[in-house]
């Protein structure tokens, strides 16, 4: 009786000391939450930390406090302070091990911004917009652009399951970037396209936050049940290409192999990996859900002012198309690939946060898909679908500030002109050459599905009709 008494003294000591104590107990949130990360936790695992923290957002404003030690926010300050100041923004926390590959970090998954710069120099001009543009670069991605059309098209009247078709396209791009001649042509070679399969319909979402808070238990647990690996196709291939010479001078192996410092084949494969598994979810989800709305009937005057700018403008860089431009990001706000949380660590000493307060050790972040939509002045309308919201000079700049779907400042989204030239040139090839729909037979839910930061169709298929009008 006496140790059941000291228990919940104990208890209750824990809860007074995280409610009122707290340098954060000033911060807007639900009390539960802030006396116990088992609400989180709650939402994490049942996927819908997303929707509970947006709601949270809406409910008490910018700065929310979610758990005993974390906080989320939703406005400039806040992007501004923990993502682009002081560099690079704060450190990572360790969920980001989350992301290690072959038990090796990758640039994604290191957690301290010193050693994530030195690793990203190794290979970020790759990726910078200049590199991109090059003809080696475009017309690569340009060719999967058509196989993509021609997968879609090859029967006539019979709908095409995009969402598949658009992973494969995601992932043959990606591949090439990484490592042509050896990339994977999923749209064309069967073998290639298992791989695919075996990346899209695998749930890691409650094996990912077990392992995360409960790493022992977990190691314990998969040696026991041998669970699945949803890149093992994928990480096999990979980890053998990372010791090929054979490698196009285009690509970011060849960057890796021609440094004067060497790095062991395991690690520059851990980033091949990220990198490729990254651009499968991002760019094919992202294409997936855009495609989809611009084949709805509400949709049908986007889709032919979208056909008349490529009709009038064949001859025009992509990057100066401004009506192409302004559906991609359209798409990206409200459909973001990644819209959950971007954690990140409160430095030694605290920090001031949008106002707050927020002591050492922390753990804060921002989600774009809050960012996207809270504030109504910058985004009016927020649910939406309004391509010409950016082609307005008024407001541009908080439009840009917000958003997100990148990341943004030092740490963000080094593969952002790479997504961005692939979803540009795919919509080009797709509305350059044909009108779509959604197919009678699409009753597959196309809401967001959450994974640990991205997000796919819950339905996992999406039936699109592709007409051809040349």
């Amino acid at each position: 009786m006496l140790t059941i008494y000291f228990i919940g003294l104990g208890i209750l000591w824990i809860v007074y000391d995280r409610l009122l104590l707290s340098p954060l107990s000033k911060i807007p949130g639900p009390p539960l939450a802030s006396a116990t990360r088992l609400v989180l936790m709650y939402y994490e695992f049942t996927r819908r930390r997303r929707r509970w923290i947006h709601q949270l957002h809406v409910k008490y404003g910018p700065v929310v406090r979610i758990a005993p030690d974390e906080v989320s926010f939703a406005n400039w300050d806040a992007v501004k302070e923990i993502y682009v100041s002081d560099g690079s923004g704060y450190d990572k926390t360790s969920f980001y091990h989350l992301f290690d590959n072959y038990e090796h970090e990758c640039m994604f998954s290191t957690l301290d911004k010193t050693p994530h710069g030195e690793r990203k120099k190794r290979f970020s001009d790759r990726y910078s917009k200049s590199f991109i543009m090059q003809a080696e670069v475009m017309d690569g991605i340009r060719e999967r652009a058509e196989g993509f059309v021609a997968r879609c098209t090859e029967k006539a009247g019979v709908a095409a399951d995009i969402y598949i078709y658009l992973h494969c396209y995601a992932l043959d791009c990606i591949t090439y970037h990484l490592y042509d001649p050896h990339g994977i042509r999923s749209l064309t070679e069967a073998p290639d396209l298992m791989k695919v399969k075996e990346l899209l319909y695998h749930d890691n979402l409650q094996d990912s936050y077990s392992q995360y808070y409960f790493p022992k238990l977990f190691r314990l647990l998969s040696r026991v049940s041998r669970r699945a690996d949803r890149s093992r196709r994928l990480s096999a291939q990979i980890l053998n290409t990372a010791r090929r010479s054979d490698i196009s001078n285009h690509t970011v192996l060849s960057k890796f192999q021609s440094s004067s410092e060497q790095l062991e084949t395991k690690s520059i494969a851990s980033e091949l990996l990220d990198h490729a598994i990254a651009g499968i979810d991002t760019t094919g989800d992202g294409l997936c859900f855009l495609l989809h709305h611009l084949s709805l009937p509400a949709s049908a005057g986007i889709q032919e002012a979208l056909r008349a700018e490529l009709a009038e403008s064949a001859s025009v860089p992509l990057d100066e198309l401004p009506y192409l431009d302004a559906v991609v990001k359209e798409g990206l706000r409200c459909f973001s690939p990644i819209p959950m949380s971007l954690p990140r660590r409160v430095p030694k000493g605290g920090r001031t946060i949008a106002g707050a307060y927020v002591p050492e050790d922390t753990i804060v972040s921002c989600q774009a898909y809050t960012l996207h939509r809270l504030d109504a002045s910058v985004f009016p309308d927020p649910e939406e679908f309004r391509p010409e919201r950016w082609l307005k000079e008024e407001g541009a700049l908080e439009r840009n500030q917000l958003f997100f779907a990148f990341s943004t400042g030092g740490r963000g989204c080094i593969g952002k002109h790479l997504a961005l030239l692939e979803m540009k040139m795919l919509l080009r090839e797709v509305y350059s050459n044909c009108r779509t729909r959604v197919a009678g037979e699409m009753t597959a839910s196309m809401e967001q599905d959450d994974q640990i930061i991205a997000s796919r169709p819950i339905g996992q298929k999406c039936l699109i009709l592709f007409e051809k009008t040349v």
